[in-house]
């Protein structure tokens, strides 16, 4: 069912509790069955005239537009977005861009506007999560056999306004395969693929500690050291090819994804959560071969290096075990307090800090509760950092800012129309849009999530 485009439009329910949360840091978990309760009225159908399909031109007029740039702009109040044929064509105050005549106009109130959402640690893109255990490096292996895209584990995320997600193999072994980037919606596999691949999974720490015959962390890291530096030297004979300087090397399918690394073109997504892991992770993967690299999870004390990850150029990808208590293993002493993971990266200056879900560990469409707990455990929100959390710093870490992850001109139109602030809990999403395409409107009455 198509949104209704009309000159107007005020929401029905009081949405001034949701408008006022914008600068909002206090999500305490204790209330939120409190908050749950006393919500605006869920999924009400809105008022409008006229209906008009998805893609083509079209304009969103909004209260807020969260635009989500790294560095520039973050969100214009009374805002216009100018849609055409699935970009962004423009964006700014409602006084200052120009609508063509005739360009359907939807109002949507007093409800804002943001980038699509992107997860980069999901194991729901198809019907189970892959997790080849045969070898203990696995390069060649491809999540995308598995995909399927719109499957019903990708519903909720949609409503929940989460348009991209990574589908990377398992954590049973040290290098788990290559994962490829997908839009959450329905359609054939070359209609919601993003990249493929989207990245290599490296697995350190514990998980990959009980294979076979219970390898250490020494023989982990050599294994890991081992398959880098055959994709590496790999990488360089083909790059001497391509510019002419010696023979065509004999095509190892299982190295390919390193021409990829070597090019920058993707990153490794690493499961590392602890300092010792996680100093390794960053020793390994980015000082000693210089591969893109992003920390995912990033738990317990490994906060502690933010600033030599900052350094490096390593962002942190944190979720879905979020906080450090009190009651935490005694290795991890916090001299009796709880220690929010995004609020420590962020103390030790790293900018590059966004969230993921481990979907299914913790549902795909809790992404936004991600960040909503790194608000709650001191991460500061004041500046949207929570949200660029959810958006640029993905895109940017995952290498496809060039066309998601902000609301900027020429960027793919992958829109969310939601009630407040998304770390908000309170906060309902509306519609959405990919590549300009309406894929999502709340049904009458009913919200999915």
């Amino acid at each position: 069912m198509a949104p209704r485009f009309h000159s107007s439009r005020r929401l029905e329910a009081d949405g001034s509790a949701v408008a006022g949360v914008w600068m909002r840091s206090v999500l305490s978990l204790g209330l939120l069955a409190s908050i749950a309760a006393g919500a605006p009225a869920r999924g009400e159908a809105k008022p409008g005239t006229e209906a008009i399909p998805s893609g083509g031109n079209y304009a969103i007029r909004a209260s807020k537009v969260l635009l989500c740039e790294l560095d520039g702009r973050q969100a214009v109040d009374h805002a216009v977005i100018l849609v055409r044929d699935g970009r962004i064509a423009a964006v700014g105050a409602d006084s200052e861009v120009e609508v063509p005549e005739g360009t359907p106009i939807l109002d949507v109130g007093s409800s804002w506007v943001m980038p699509g959402m992107i997860d980069l640690h999901s194991h729901v893109g198809g019907p189970r999560g892959y997790n080849d255990m045969v070898f203990q490096v696995n390069p060649g292996l491809r999540v995308s056999a598995t995909a399927v895209p719109g499957n019903d584990r990708l519903k909720r995320p949609l409503a929940a306004g989460i348009t991209t997600i990574l589908y990377i193999p398992g954590s049973g072994t040290n290098i788990g395969g290559q994962g490829i980037l997908l839009n959450t919606h329905e359609g054939d596999f070359e209609e919601v693929l993003v990249r493929n691949p989207g990245s290599l999974k490296v697995a350190q720490g514990d998980n990959p500690k009980r294979w076979g015959y219970r390898m250490d962390r020494a023989l982990m890291n050599h294994h890991i050291r081992y398959s880098l530096r055959q994709g590496k030297a790999y990488a360089r004979r083909w790059e001497a090819f391509e510019d002419g300087d010696g023979a065509a090397p004999e095509r190892r399918i299982n190295l390919d994804v390193y021409r990829d690394l070597y090019k920058e073109q993707i990153a490794i997504s690493t499961h590392t959560q602890y300092f010792q892991v996680v100093l390794s992770t960053l020793r390994i993967l980015r000082m000693e071969f210089g591969f893109p690299t992003f920390i995912d999870h990033g738990s317990f004390d490994s906060w502690l290096l933010g600033g030599v990850a900052r350094d490096i150029g390593v962002p942190a990808i944190l979720g879905p075990r979020e906080v450090m208590w009190p009651t935490s293993p005694t290795r991890f002493p916090v001299d009796g307090r709880a220690e929010g993971s995004a609020w420590g990266f962020q103390e030790r200056g790293m900018k590059m800090v966004g969230f993921n879900t481990d979907a299914p560990v913790v549902p795909q469409e809790e992404l936004p509760l991600q960040s909503a707990m790194g608000v709650r455990y001191g991460f500061d929100n004041t500046d949207m950092a929570a949200v660029r959390g959810l958006t640029i710093v993905p895109a940017i870490t995952c290498g496809i800012a060039e066309h998601l992850g902000s609301i900027e001109v020429d960027k793919r139109a992958d829109l969310v129309v939601l009630t407040g602030d998304p770390s908000d809990p309170r906060t309902t999403v509306e519609y959405v849009w990919i590549d300009g395409e309406l894929v999502y409107e709340i049904p009458q009455g009913v919200r999915l999530w």
